[in-house]
């Protein structure tokens, strides 16, 4: 058993992990989650995409998404594309994401991560009114990421 503690924050490798996720951050935790957060650990693949009240074109790479979540704690480690965003939801941008943009892999981002109402709210730092928020319905993993898009997930792992 290991306690969140013995953990090290997890970082994005330089270039990013390649085609095969990295082993899981938080295996073997057994600090339980806070009060406050949603359960949204697994890993999640999307089923439905949209934009703007639309539904996005299957030739849309958001088709291909998968994403594993991991948490203990207040922490919460998502790992997709690349990148591996390890952050405690505590709104602060301390201890929030403090890593690189899926995009290139270089353009640092700083992101204060709070749960608020059963949902997980990422707002990147000196960007007014932005909001990246993850939640659950049912079964699936609602992910809203601003205007730009939503999607539902159906777990696929735990």
């Amino acid at each position: 058993m290991t306690a969140l503690a013995d953990i090290p924050t997890a970082h994005t490798p330089a270039g990013g992990y390649g085609l095969e996720m990295p082993p899981a951050v938080l295996l073997g935790c057994t600090d339980p989650l806070v009060t406050d957060a949603p359960d949204l650990a697994g890993t999640w693949t999307v089923v439905d995409a949209t934009s703007g009240g639309e539904r996005l074109p299957r030739e849309h790479p958001i088709w291909s998404h998968v994403e594993r979540i991991e948490q203990a704690g207040a922490r919460v480690v998502v790992t997709t594309s690349g990148v591996i965003h390890d952050m405690v939801a505590d709104g602060t941008f301390e201890h929030g994401v403090n890593d690189v943009m899926a995009g290139d892999f270089t353009t640092p981002i700083s992101v204060a991560a709070s749960f608020e109402d059963g949902v997980l709210v990422l707002r990147p730092r000196d960007v007014t009114d932005v909001e990246v928020r993850r939640w659950r319905e049912g079964d699936q993993l609602v992910w809203a990421y601003h205007t730009l898009f939503t999607v539902r997930m159906d777990r696929v792992a735990v």
